[in-house]
């Protein structure tokens, strides 16, 4: 790693791994350096207004914090609300879209700053090194990238001791999990999580209320969609940021969002988390359904295998490869029709649709009535129907047995 000698910004969450690189960069560089925390929903308040006095303490020039939450609304979160993507199936991806957000924001700060460098602190081991370093090299080549804290190969102890020779105070850590919060939810590692035959204890969760503490009623709220983007929870109009933080508190209250994620990692080792996205598990389940209701099967189904790819680009530190937009461009495309509401259950941990309504429903009550009667063809057109729709499978049957089809 070089020693660039004009202004450096670091990418600073307060913690230890950015404390430590505030200062280590400050002594051993000459450089100018400016702390830039992108808040994309993790801090409390009391969090945020402490930041600059922390990063000061380490010897920043400067503090910018940089409010993201819209930011990630628009720019993913939307998006993977619109392809229903989970990962494995129950992951909604929260640390990738908090991730790209703040990657591509803090490059914007960068260049705002004339800066000549751009150091974050992570580690050589996890996910978020990848994006990172592949977010600052695709969109401002010219920034030279640090990474104290994979180049030194420290250890949380050995950081905490070389801070506190400088008189840098760091809070004894406490904490059994790793805890990391966004917008999007909130993931929980470390301790007896990593054992994929452990199940995590109830006390891991943050947030969301253990399921059979939750009230035993539930509660119901109906939420609308213009074009697959949500807009309104129980009729009130609400900006993105804010309709997730309320459907996230309304969640946690009755035990909803959380879950356990085991999968890959991008460097090709197994991981596992715990995390709790009560939002997500809302409107996913809620969209999902919305969309069983106005778009054809087909629009379905090729939606849906594309969009999985399209999640696998944003958790795997590729959404600023064209394909990215390719993908994208479909899926805005299949959600034209994807406006009206849905009203759903919360009880105990379970989201239930309850119902659901468009302008655009495809489901024609007049028309047809399962089992009994229906006006868009009649006995014979079924019967034709029937004998043609399985004529293939008849025929390689036949085949397959050397004779003629039945």
């Amino acid at each position: 790693m070089t020693h660039p000698t004009g202004r450096v910004v670091v990418a600073f969450s307060g913690g230890l791994d950015t404390s430590y690189c505030t200062a280590w960069l400050r002594e051993t560089t000459g450089a100018e350096v400016v702390t830039v925390t992108v808040d994309t929903g993790g801090f409390a308040a009391a969090e945020l207004s402490a930041l600059e006095a922390r990063s000061r303490a380490c010897g920043a020039h400067r503090h910018l914090l940089v409010d993201g939450r819209q930011h990630a609304f628009d720019r993913v979160i939307v998006r993977l609300i619109q392809g229903n993507v989970l990962r494995g199936a129950v992951y909604p991806l929260c640390v990738s879209a908090e991730r790209l957000t703040q990657a591509e924001l803090l490059v914007q700060s960068a260049l705002d700053l004339g800066a000549d460098a751009v150091a974050h602190g992570s580690t050589g081991a996890g996910n978020d090194q990848v994006r990172f370093d592949v977010a600052i090299r695709t969109l401002a080549p010219q920034l030279e990238v640090l990474t104290p804290i994979r180049d030194r190969a420290l250890t949380r102890q050995q950081e905490t001791d070389w801070l506190r020779e400088r008189g840098i105070s760091v809070p004894d850590s406490t904490r059994t999990y790793s805890v990391n919060a966004g917008l999007w939810g909130t993931t929980i590692g470390g301790g007896a999580i990593h054992d994929p035959w452990n199940a995590v204890p109830d006390e891991a969760y943050p947030t969301v209320v253990a399921p059979e503490g939750a009230p035993a009623t539930g509660v119901t709220v109906t939420l609308a969609f213009r074009q697959g983007v949500p807009v309104a929870v129980d009729g009130a109009e609400l900006d993105g940021p804010e309709l997730v933080r309320q459907l996230h508190g309304l969640g946690s209250e009755h035990g909803v969002g959380r879950g356990v994620h085991l999968g890959d990692t991008i460097l090709g080792i197994k991981g596992r988390i715990a995390f709790e996205a009560p939002a997500a598990q809302i409107l996913i389940a809620a969209h999902r359904e919305l969309e069983k209701l106005v778009l054809t099967r087909w629009q379905r189904f090729w939606k849906d295998q594309l969009a999985e790819f399209f999640g696998m680009v944003v958790h795997e530190a590729l959404p600023h490869d064209p394909v990215f937009e390719d993908l994208e461009a479909l899926i805005v495309s299949s959600q034209r029709r994807v406006t009206g509401e849905v009203r759903v259950h919360l009880c105990r941990g379970t989201v239930t649709v309850a119902g659901v309504r468009s302008p655009h429903s495809l489901v024609d009550v007049a028309a047809a009535t399962y089992g009994e009667t229906q006006s868009l063809w009649d006995r014979r057109d079924a019967e034709g129907f029937c004998r043609i729709y399985g004529l293939q499978g008849r025929l390689a049957r036949a085949a397959a047995k050397g004779g003629d089809a039945p």
